[in-house]
């Protein structure tokens, strides 16, 4: 049953295709909100929808985050849908092109950084505008997702490891500049999470993941994403700049 939270409200999901974002439209739909789910592979994104219950008041996009001009695009398809933006973003897309810093292709560390990260600033720009262009920023919510790898680091993940530490200092920023539109900015620190990114970490790294983490297991892309349902809903109408962490009592 929707317990109605976001009714009324449009909520855009990059990264919608699979794993976190996925389940964060399952979640957000649950509690009333049309969805737009937003992924470069656009017949996931649709997999996404047809997902959903009362998938008729949704609608799927191909977007490539790190393009300002496919960013654009996608908000401009929404605005021409719903007559209106979306009040509720999440910025789960996210790539891994993982490989020790010395062995580490220089494509490989601007690929990761310009999905991660610039795209992240590319969605959250895009969407801040759109909002108070609208006049619609007051009681918005942007939700980005992090990593407990941009805390700690990792072995094998500079590159990620560097743009998900620049997500949590974008959020902060964010939250600093569009408070004053109304629009609330947060993170969410996942941990080792089942994902199609972790399918193909070696049987034996997993284990000693998961030997480092309190609760001795992965988390599932649902935990993380009643999370993000609370952060992007008024039930965390107080809560700005923060990250909060999602990762079993990880410490790598």
């Amino acid at each position: 049953m929707a317990i109605g939270h976001f009714v009324g409200r449009i909520a855009l999901v990059t990264g919608a295709g699979s794993g976190i974002g996925r389940a964060t439209c399952a979640a957000l739909s649950r509690e009333g909100a049309s969805i737009v789910a937003a992924d470069r592979d656009e017949k996931n994104a649709k997999l996404t929808i047809q997902s959903l219950k009362d998938n008729a008041k949704n609608i799927s996009v191909e977007v490539d985050v790190k393009d300002s001009s496919s960013v654009q695009r996608m908000f401009e398809e929404v605005k021409k849908h719903f007559q209106k933006p979306p009040s509720v973003i999440v910025n789960s897309a996210g790539i891994t092109r993982d490989s020790f810093l010395l062995k580490m292709e220089e494509s490989h560390f601007d690929d990761v950084i310009n999905v991660n990260l610039k795209g992240t600033f590319l969605v959250i720009q895009t969407a801040a505008k759109a909002l108070i262009d609208a006049n619609m920023s007051d009681g918005a919510s942007i939700v980005n997702i992090a990593s407990i790898v941009g805390v700690h680091g990792n072995i094998g993940q500079a590159n990620y490891s560097s743009s998900k530490a620049g997500v949590e200092a974008l959020t902060k920023t964010a939250a600093k500049e569009l408070s004053k539109f109304g629009i609330r900015c947060n993170a969410v620190v996942p941990g080792f999470i089942e994902s199609p990114m972790t399918e193909s970490v070696p049987e034996k790294v997993k284990l000693m993941v998961q030997a480092q983490i309190m609760l001795g297991r992965f988390g599932k892309p649902e935990e993380v994403a009643e999370v993000i349902s609370f952060l992007a809903s008024n039930r965390s109408s107080y809560i700005n700049g923060a990250s909060i962490e999602v990762t079993g009592g990880c410490r790598l």
